[in-house]
């Protein structure tokens, strides 16, 4: 048996830029980290003892004979992408929500074919990861999603990612005093809207034309290195919080369905609250919101969105991570010999 754990990410500045319809021609960069909360998937091989042959639990349960049945989209192509024969049982567990804005489709993605390499006694790099994890959501689910979220869920930490016109990403792993650290982490606050989401479909209401939103893209690749500049030098860090705040206004811009009258309700109350900026995270449209709030005006704005859920989160390093590991005894029935056939029958044995 197997279990993965592997972190959600938040998203500081250049979200969008990782699209490689826009970085192809122009280049992008993120400012990203990741989180103590986590998506953990459990694998085991299945014992040859039931009709199905596949199993997979998330927030359904399906019991299935081929990869083809499987109806969760990134258990099925995964398992294709892997060739996988055996048969085979998959949990879900995550700490957050899905549809959410905190890259969890990527980070199952990442986890699932991490324990999978696991399964079969292979250890694949961090890169490998990310660059399969990618594969698998823009070429054979044909998603609407970038590359930042594989790459953090994959690496960990608090990184500069930077993402050229050919070539691999850049990952840049942003070396700050342990002050610094905390200092910035004093001064976020991340709340669930309760809005749920899928962020492909967000990001098709504005990626599809890009060339048409150059102007608010370059402003925000910019901002990357503006907020890298922030952390890495003596600098304010109620600078970055006024910087968020720029971004968002920014990406708002972008048009389509990246905020709506509740969300931008919220973000007018927090900040008359207190807060310095802030932004939704992900594609927009819902789910988490990140504020910057100074500790001073934090039971403030609290106080005015007493509707929302807070969640509590430190700063995580270690990207996805193998966190169990037990050798299962293999069965001598060959079980992929039957692949599509019925279960063997077991004679019940008497007494005499």
């Amino acid at each position: 048996m197997i279990i993965s754990r592997t972190p959600y990410r938040i998203s500081f500045f250049g979200g969008g830029t990782d699209y490689p319809g826009w970085f192809r021609q122009h280049g992008g960069e993120v400012l990203a980290t990741t989180i103590d909360k986590y998506c953990y998937i459990t694998c085991r091989y299945l014992p040859p003892f039931f009709e199905h042959r596949i199993r997979v639990v998330y927030s359904k349960i399906e019991n299935c004979v081929t990869v083809d049945e499987i109806k969760h989209p990134a258990a099925r192509e995964t398992l294709r992408f892997l060739d996988f024969d055996r048969g085979v049982e998959i949990h879900h567990d995550g700490d957050l929500p899905a549809r959410s804005g905190m890259g969890t489709s990527s980070s199952y993605t990442v986890g699932l074919l991490h324990a999978l390499y696991a399964l079969k006694g292979q250890m694949p790099g961090k890169r490998q990861l990310a660059d399969e994890s990618i594969h698998i959501e823009q070429e054979m689910l044909r998603e609407t999603v970038g590359c930042q979220d594989q790459v953090m869920a994959a690496f960990g930490g608090l990184n500069h990612v930077s993402f050229p016109k050919d070539g691999e990403a850049s990952i840049k792993p942003l070396t700050l005093p342990a002050s610094k650290i905390t200092e910035l982490n004093d001064n976020l606050l991340l709340c669930y809207t309760g809005i749920q989401r899928t962020a492909s479909t967000i990001a098709e209401s504005y990626v599809n034309d890009l060339a048409a939103k150059e102007e608010q893209l370059l402003s925000i690749r910019d901002m990357v290195q503006e907020g890298v500049s922030i952390l890495s030098n003596d600098r304010p860090i109620e600078q970055f919080g006024r910087l968020l705040n720029e971004a968002w206004l920014s990406k708002r811009e972008m048009g389509g369905d990246v905020t709506n009258p509740t969300v931008d309700e919220i973000y007018s109350a927090a900040l008359a609250s207190g807060a310095l900026g802030g932004k939704l995270l992900g594609a927009g449209g819902g789910g988490f919101m990140l504020l910057f709030v100074p500790p001073e005006s934090r039971q403030h704005v609290q106080k005015k969105l007493n509707e929302l859920i807070y969640v509590p989160f430190k700063f995580e390093t270690s990207g996805s991570q193998i966190i169990f590991f037990e050798q299962q005894e293999d069965f001598s029935y060959a079980d992929q010999a039957r692949i599509g056939q019925p279960a063997p029958v077991f004679q019940e044995l008497g007494n005499d």
